[in-house]
């Protein structure tokens, strides 16, 4: 135990040291660093969970915006890009803004009862369902409480567009209070996805399984041994950029490695992945499974009782009312073209549909890309001032 001890340490420090500045600070740090001062806050939920929320004013605050961010993400992924960044952007051009985090991920992995390491079972126990139904209500009502503004504008990426449309469908008294919501990369459907992110969701039993067996009930934690051993295949000047970069996350995300140089990659790996639960995968599993855009199936035997059905209801999405814009991509292997014209159909309001020109464009470029000053900011603000 003592030699797995001091192996662990040496990968830590080795992961550390291979990291450069941007990847080390924390939220508050990076806002900083880019010029501005951040205030955070602690948001806890009908269900008893605690959520950080960052604020970040501008040079004259006027209207809030609230940024949600995707899977195993968290808040910092809209800094990542310093100066360039969609956080740092919007409040140089004199937006409020406020940065969420869903529960599970390294800001919010607290509770009113329960410990995330002794009551695993219980404080793991969430998907998607409730990020929409219970994270993003309470985080929304605490902006417009402290501002005291009656709408905001929000923007979505990934799974933070996913839990919009969840909150939409199921509460739909919150479609009143969301002026615009900006979808990068919208997702509700999983079908026209790449072939290794098919894969993978197929192999999710078996690499569910896995992680059950050892006991784990959150996924790739910030700092657990599983994050930590990746960080350091990753960040290994030699391969990792190619094999971690290229290879991995092209394969899942789509490949455009000019949007994603390797000296950025390193930064990336500091912040990214932040956790979630094994829940939460096995939800967008079962998505790309049933076809469907419903909630967590539990089996014909508990549907019956938490749904009154055999299976879960789809989402009503002819709910969620609120303005949409949706921006696609070609090269998005997870977001599909095909998939997101479908979710347009079934949206009431969509105010905006884009997809983006550059054929390389793909999953996370909407957020990390090298350009985003370039093709991203420019055009956020472009739609802000016209729908929010």
């Amino acid at each position: 135990m003592l030699a797995i001890f001091f192996l662990c340490l040496i990968v830590l420090s080795a992961v550390t040291a291979s990291i450069p500045e941007d990847g080390r600070l924390n939220f508050t740090q990076l806002a900083w660093k880019y010029g501005h001062r951040s205030e955070e806050f602690d948001v806890t939920t009908e269900d008893g969970y605690i959520l950080k929320l960052f604020h970040i004013t501008g040079n004259e605050p006027t209207k809030p915006v609230f940024l949600m961010h995707g899977i195993l993400d968290s808040a910092d992924t809209y800094l990542l890009r310093g100066k360039k960044s969609i956080a740092v952007n919007l409040a140089e051009a004199g937006y409020d803004v406020w940065v969420g985090n869903v529960r599970g991920n390294k800001y919010s992995r607290r509770h009113v009862k329960l410990n995330p390491d002794k009551n695993k079972k219980k404080f793991w126990n969430f998907s998607l369902n409730e990020m929409g139904m219970y994270d993003l209500p309470a985080s929304i009502d605490f902006i417009l409480n402290k501002t005291g503004q009656k709408k905001l504008a929000a923007i979505g990426h990934s799974q933070g567009t996913s839990s919009f449309y969840v909150l939409g469908s199921t509460r739909p008294e919150y479609n009143k209070k969301i002026s615009v919501f900006i979808s990068l990369a919208p997702i509700a459907y999983l079908n026209d996805v790449g072939p290794v992110v098919a894969g993978m969701m197929k192999m999710w039993p078996l690499i569910s399984g896995f992680f059950e067996r050892l006991g784990y009930e959150g996924v790739l934690e910030d700092h657990s041994a599983a994050n930590q051993l990746m960080q350091f295949i990753c960040s290994q000047k030699e391969l990792g950029y190619d094999v971690c970069g290229k290879l991995g996350l092209g394969a899942i995300a789509g490949e455009d490695s000019e949007e994603l140089e390797r000296e950025f990659f390193d930064v990336v790996l500091g912040h990214y992945p932040a956790g979630t639960s094994r829940k939460a995968f096995a939800h967008f599993t079962q998505i790309h499974n049933n076809a469907r855009f419903a909630p967590y199936d539990y089996g014909i035997v508990k549907n019956l009782f938490v749904y009154k059905s055999a299976a879960p209801p789809a989402y009503n999405l002819s709910k969620a009312t609120m303005p949409i814009v949706l921006l696609a991509a070609t090269n998005d292997m997870l977001s599909g073209i095909r998939d997101v014209q479908r979710l347009k159909r079934e949206l009431p309001n969509v105010v905006h549909y884009h997809v983006m020109e550059r054929k390389e464009f793909n999953h996370v470029d909407y957020i990390w890309g090298k350009n985003i000053d370039v093709y991203m900011t420019p055009l956020l603000r472009d739609l802000l001032r016209k729908f929010a």
